[in-house]
């Protein structure tokens, strides 16, 4: 693949459309530890939280991740866990280890858990959930691709055997793929909408599912200490005016609000944490062999179309700083970010125009995109500024209920996706791996192929990480993608509460909050 050349930049400035938030683009994305993360004595009863969507279903097999989260993360206990210091930890696996060749990994369950209806979480569980939810169509079998077979050799012990190694398992563990289900229950239409679950709090009756949720905690819950809230209330509020004013109400404690709001909030008491990458807006360059879209199969052409876009006037006027300019899909918080690669690409649309010349297109090019609910605000920029250097967009809209269909049509060579920030192994694995969505014309590369497989045999947490560098640096020199900006929240949290997050950890864990006092 070509790499990209030193280019001198040469910048001009457009005026963008009105501002959006960053807010409403995000309306979609070992050893023993028992404690609770900051958690402290008082004796707060409940916390109410704004969440811009709601869970499709409480089947363990078609968990959703995104805000969604903070829903069944609180019904269902994970293998793992990721603290807000984004470090993996022991959850209902108090331990765990790898066999030398890295294809068994052994982990040990705590003693005593229960489901909330009184049965034992255990080992059979485990091997239950894991192996309905690798047999079921879902999210959640990709993450689970690498698993070959589970088995329950004791009451306590659960060995996951493995195809080949993968590093981003644990941290799989510890999300939707790593839930513990009922065996007697989680195959019945009942589990879609009220499960018998292993975490933390029950649904109460008063739940209204698509719109308001209300939690009980357990008290004989295993960790409940974790956990200050007695009760917490979810309400689905999409509209950021809407959260804005249930803040002000005092309909809810806690949301992320936007930029136009958070004075306002601050005068009224509310204190305001910023965390400026959660999530990442991406142009996906997905017919990176020119099968349906001929230019893209040059990197030339996808090099131009990096340097088109005027990152940090977007952040400015569009996301009114509520996010950062990037190059890159990983969390600029782990190991695998490299700052110098945000030199890569300036803002220099007559440098793109002159290497769109050279790999053949001195007039450009047309393509058809995908136009999907969450990306239409940013699509008119995105849109012009490809424009700038001759690439003619048409955006076609799809309902939401087809978008992950449009992506897996091949109909698209590319498209425009905001994608949440994970650990490093499992965002390359999302987004490059041959059966990953984000990747529906299977590309691969035999020099990225043989970083991804160097970079997953690093199964330590502490040290994986760092191990993705050198893939996220040959992703961005030749422009597999166009990512854009890092997008970001601003946590309002009324007095009394605060929000412990600072996008070490990206999920959307409850544990993130906990009370003043």
């Amino acid at each position: 693949m070509t790499r990209i050349r030193s280019i001198r930049p040469r910048t001009r400035s457009r005026a963008l459309p009105a501002a959006l938030t960053a807010t409403a683009l995000l309306s979609l994305t070992a050893c023993g530890g028992g404690g609770a993360e900051g958690a402290s004595s008082s004796s707060a009863t409940a916390l109410s939280l704004a969440v811009q969507a709601a869970p499709a279903s409480f089947d363990p097999a078609q968990l959703n991740e995104g805000q969604a989260t903070y829903i069944w993360s609180a019904l269902y206990d994970t293998l793992l866990y990721t603290d807000n210091n984004g470090e993996l930890k022991p959850n209902a696996a108090e331990s765990w280890k790898y066999s030398d060749d890295g294809l068994a990994l052994t982990l040990k369950l705590r003693k005593g858990m229960t489901f909330s209806s009184g049965a034992p979480v255990n080992a059979a569980a485990v091997k239950a959930t894991l192996e309905r939810t690798m047999s079921t169509p879902g999210p959640q079998q990709v993450p689970l691709a690498s698993v070959k077979s589970v088995e329950a050799p004791d009451t306590n012990t659960v060995v996951i055997h493995l195809r080949q190694q993968d590093g981003a398992l644990l941290t799989n563990l510890s999300m939707a793929a790593g839930v513990i289900a009922d065996p007697a229950t989680m195959a019945k239409k009942s589990s879609q909408l009220n499960p018998v679950g292993s975490g933390p709090y029950t649904l109460d009756k008063a739940t209204v599912n698509g719109s308001s949720y209300v939690l009980k905690r357990r008290d004989d819950y295993w960790n409940a200490k974790a956990y200050p809230f007695k009760t917490l209330k979810f309400k689905v509020i999409v509209d950021p005016t809407a959260a804005y004013n249930a803040l002000q109400a005092g309909q809810i404690d806690a949301g992320p609000a936007a930029p136009q709001y958070t004075a306002k909030l601050k005068s009224a008491g509310f204190s305001m944490t910023l965390v400026k990458a959660t999530a990442v807006a991406n142009l996906i360059l997905a017919d990176r062999t020119g099968s349906v879209l001929k230019p893209l199969g040059d990197a030339r052409v996808r090099q131009a179309i990096n340097m088109a876009f005027d990152r940090t006037k977007i952040v400015k006027q569009l996301l009114m700083g509520v996010g950062q300019p990037t190059v890159q899909i990983v969390n600029p918080k782990s190991a695998a970010h490299d700052s110098a690669l945000e030199q890569t690409y300036p803002y220099d649309p007559a440098a793109a125009k002159k290497l769109l010349a050279e790999a053949g297109y001195p007039n450009g090019f047309s393509v058809t995109v995908p136009s999907f609910v969450f990306t239409k605000q940013l699509e008119p920029t995105v849109g012009q500024q490809l424009g700038d250097i001759g690439i003619k967009v048409k955006w076609t809209p799809v309902p939401p209920q087809n978008n992950l269909g449009a992506i897996a049509s091949k109909k698209y060579p590319m498209f425009l996706f905001f994608d949440g920030l994970n650990t490093p192994a499992r965002q390359m694995a999302n987004n490059f791996g041959p059966t990953a969505v984000l990747n529906p014309f299977k590309t691969t590369d035999p020099q990225l192929t043989k970083l991804m497989t160097q970079a997953a045999s690093q199964l330590d947490p502490a040290s994986a990480d760092a191990a993705y560098k050198p893939v996220n640096e040959l992703l961005v020199k030749n422009a597999w993608d166009a990512p854009i900006a890092y997008l970001g929240n601003n946590w309002a949290v009324k007095k009394g509460i605060k929000y412990l997050g600072d996008g070490s950890n990206t999920n959307s864990t409850i544990r993130a909050f906990d009370v003043v006092g």
